[in-house]
């Protein structure tokens, strides 16, 4: 096992679960990017910016409180929340036998893996030599670094660093209006009140979302003071010598807008988020004839095997969504294809939580998808704001959107905007892999007050028999009647 991430630690224990030998190469920390520098830490610095949001915003329910945000104790709270998790891998992993060899592996031929041992972040010159039947790569991806904007660590930054940060940065620009942008942004934004001014190429933040869902987002943004630049690109970013204490008014940027005008923006530091690249270089792949597509992701098919016998890759490193819970399906496929059990990956849908403010959690297929194939579908929304719990939060705004086709009533996709969608999402998923039609949906009784009720009135809604909102099918229907 190459790689100790979500996919690689899980398939890892699967296969120790299975009775197999395994040894997992890190170069790294047990748990790879999600755990130690992406996904969790994230999720700890987001979960703090909305708990600040609500302390300020508590006034309305007659709670008046003043918050004070001590940024290196919450990075140090942060970090002992991914020390939890990472050390918890590790003893799973030690359960179940599994070997973790710290160091830099590279595949030599099929069945032979070479490692340079590591002493903390130090490669040494000692080479270990595994045999092993099988192999599996789940190197993960990284921050992809634009030539303009080259990161130094401190004023132009990925991700890693900016989950890091332990001087408040005033003014923020982000580069790319993706998912981890603007969910970094927005948790800084709420946690100290950065002032964001957002650059995306292209002509809608959140590239490939629902638009419906994004201009709740975008809404928001705008709300908090937030500049947003669609359709330009930044030309340059210099740091400027002597200005400010660390991060204030560090960095000049200039942009262009869609209008062809120049912006000139000073930042405290500039968040470079625009994409991700596979980590398939310098494992050895290539030398051993395994076939990659033209962005450098690994080629598999549904077992998760490449087109050399005996070795797989799962993860970030074969593409699909970057997502970690497709990396753990794939890891456990892999593991039991290993094994010799029949297993595939071939979900009905692979949900995507984006936890921005407010979040945004989407499955099956997209409204632009369903309409690409022609087919004539029924839409419901139910909207938080006539919800009783979400009414008894602090911010009510947002909806469910569920698409079905019209003719049989199978649930195909499914949009939810609003606070907690990200744990709404799953209740949706399990609906779409078990083939839930509409009808399905609306019958199933929820309690009450919750939100997951706003899920059972969405599909009410697209046959026309919602209860708490007006149906705009039935409506349509009555006055095609009164027209006749």
């Amino acid at each position: 096992m190459i790689g100790s991430g979500p996919g690689g630690y899980v398939c890892a224990i699967r296969l120790g679960q299975l009775g197999k030998s395994v040894a997992i190469v890190e170069r790294e920390k047990v748990g790879g990017v999600c755990l130690n520098i992406g996904c969790i830490p994230s999720k700890a610095i987001i979960t703090a910016g909305k708990i600040a949001k609500d302390a300020r915003s508590a006034g309305k329910m007659g709670i008046d409180a003043q918050v004070i945000v001590d940024l290196p104790r919450l990075q140090k709270w942060k970090q002992s929340v991914a020390d939890k998790l990472t050390t918890g891998v590790s003893l799973l992993l030690k359960s179940y036998k599994v070997n973790v060899i710290h160091g830099e592996a590279s595949i030599e031929a099929p069945g032979v893996v070479s490692v340079r041992k590591t002493a903390g972040t130090q490669a040494s010159s000692e080479v270990t030599k595994i045999k092993c039947k099988d192999i599996v790569v789940a190197t993960g991806s990284s921050s992809i670094e634009l030539p303009n904007l080259k990161f130094d660590g401190k004023y132009i930054i990925s991700s890693t660093e900016a989950l890091s940060i332990d001087v408040p940065p005033k003014r923020m620009l982000i580069v790319g209006g993706g998912v981890i942008g603007l969910e970094i942004g927005m948790a800084y934004a709420n946690l100290i009140g950065t002032e964001l001014i957002i650059v995306e190429l292209l002509d809608q933040l959140l590239p490939g979302v629902d638009l419906d869902l994004v201009n709740v987002v975008m809404k928001n943004l705008q709300r908090m003071g937030s500049q947003i630049h669609l359709k330009s690109r930044v030309k340059s970013a210099s740091v400027l010598p002597g200005k400010g204490d660390g991060h204030q008014g560090a960095v000049k940027v200039v942009f262009e807008t869609s209008d062809g005008q120049e912006h000139t923006e000073t930042v405290d530091c500039v968040l470079v988020s625009v994409g991700r690249k596979p980590n398939s270089k310098g494992v050895g792949l290539g030398e051993i004839g395994v076939e990659l597509d033209p962005k450098g992701f690994v080629k598999v098919n549904k077992e998760m095997k490449t087109n050399v016998s005996n070795v797989y890759a799962i993860g970030d490193v074969v593409g699909g969504p970057l997502l970690a819970h497709k990396a753990t399906k794939e890891g456990i496929v892999a593991a039991e294809v290993i094994y010799g059990m029949k297993s595939s990956f071939d979900n009905v849908a692979i949900p995507s939580a984006i936890f921005t403010d407010p979040e945004i959690a989407i499955t099956g297929q997209s409204p632009a998808e369903v309409k690409s194939q022609g087919i004539e579908t029924s839409v419901g929304r139910f909207p938080f704001s006539v919800n009783g719990k979400a009414l008894a939060n602090p911010e009510p705004e947002g909806f469910i959107k569920v698409i079905a086709d019209k003719e049989s009533g199978l649930l195909l996709g499914v949009g939810i905007v609003g606070r907690e969608a990200s744990d709404l999402i799953s209740e949706a998923t399990l609906a779409l892999e078990m083939g839930a039609t509409l009808e399905d949906v609306a019958l199933t009784i929820h309690p009450h007050p919750t939100l997951p009720e706003a899920f059972t009135e969405s599909a009410e809604n697209a046959l026309g028999k919602a209860i708490h909102i007006q149906n705009r099918r039935l409506l349509d229907r009555r006055a095609d009647a009164q027209t006749q």
